[in-house]
């Protein structure tokens, strides 16, 4: 047992550094939940009789915001509307949230981890309750296919750099 005491306080000490100070790069999720949800069904109940399969459109967001020194909410927002010839069959508004924890991460990685890491921890959390909410408005539940957010991620930073290199090559004339 006094093994067992000593190995933890090794490690315990080794976390913490040689100053006593917690220099380890940790990032993880605190919880999730939900922040806002809003489920639409302006035709009931004549949707119900619509023989036509309506067309699925989802939009994503990401969000994060500081909440302390090293606590950052981030926000996946989905918005889904399925529209019939008819007119609109029903639209969800998710914002499903996480609190995330970061310390000692260079400002790249923190970037990264709540850009792309994060939504997709929270995602399939995220899906379930979009599934739930269209069958819960009387619809079969809509399964949501999985989401590179990494890949998304990288391209948009690609695009990022590009319109910052586009702009910085003094093609674009100046304002009057």
């Amino acid at each position: 047992m006094a093994d067992d005491n000593n190995v933890l306080t090794d490690l315990d000490n080794q976390a913490a550094g040689a100053n006593g100070a917690d220099n380890q790069p940790t990032a993880a999720v605190i919880t999730q939940y939900i922040k806002d949800l809003s489920v639409e069904n302006p035709n009931a109940p004549d949707v119900y009789q619509w023989t036509d399969q309506p067309q699925i459109d989802v939009q994503f967001n990401i969000g994060a915001d500081p909440v302390g020194e090293e606590v950052h909410e981030v926000t996946l927002k989905v918005n889904i509307t399925a529209t019939a010839e008819k007119g609109q069959a029903y639209i969800i508004e998710l914002a499903y949230c996480g609190l995330i924890g970061i310390r000692n991460l260079p400002e790249e990685q923190a970037h990264a981890f709540m850009f792309a890491e994060a939504p997709r921890i929270l995602f399939p959390f995220a899906r379930r309750v979009i599934a739930d909410a269209v069958r819960d408005a009387g619809f079969p539940p809509l399964m949501m296919d999985p989401i590179d957010f990494n890949g998304l991620y990288v391209q948009q930073l690609q695009a990022k750099r590009e319109a910052e290199a586009a702009g910085a090559g003094g093609d674009t004339p100046a304002p009057n």
